[in-house]
């Protein structure tokens, strides 16, 4: 089976509380083993932006999460074949960004803050520049 990675980021509605949070990610627990879904969700008081990775049919994930009210302007980023997951045990891996405490304490460097930069702009990255960026996040 082939694998596949897809990155797409969004604002997130107001009324989108941190039990809203709670519930997506207690969906993504719930619902994700049985698709053979992992990945991980950034999110702030402004932006969500998610890794996927699983099978080609992931798009359809995609699909109906464009539709979810608890955001809007979804935009995807990314999405190609995968040599092998990133995250291979999570099923939903999350990290709160502050938006007043954005800080690198990874070995990001300058191109790095400005891969970040245009993700949350919603503005296209390459395959290999947002997974990087990702992998950063979560596993420092």
């Amino acid at each position: 089976m082939n694998l596949y990675q897809l990155v797409y980021s969004s604002v997130r509605n107001k009324t989108c509380d941190e039990k809203e949070i709670e519930n997506i990610l207690n969906s993504c627990k719930k619902n994700n083993p049985s698709k053979d879904i992992t990945g991980v969700l950034l999110h702030s008081d402004q932006y969500f932006i998610q890794y996927l990775e699983g099978p080609k049919d992931i798009i359809k994930l995609y699909d109906l999460i464009k539709t979810d009210k608890r955001h809007s302007r979804p935009v995807l980023l990314s999405y190609g074949l995968l040599k092998e997951r990133i995250f291979p045990s999570w099923h939903m891996g999350y990290k709160n960004v502050p938006k007043d405490k954005l800080e690198f304490l990874t070995d990001a460097n300058e191109e790095d803050k400005v891969v970040f930069q245009r993700i949350i702009n919603g503005d296209a990255v390459s395959e290999t520049s947002a997974t990087n960026l990702l992998v950063k996040f979560f596993k420092s």
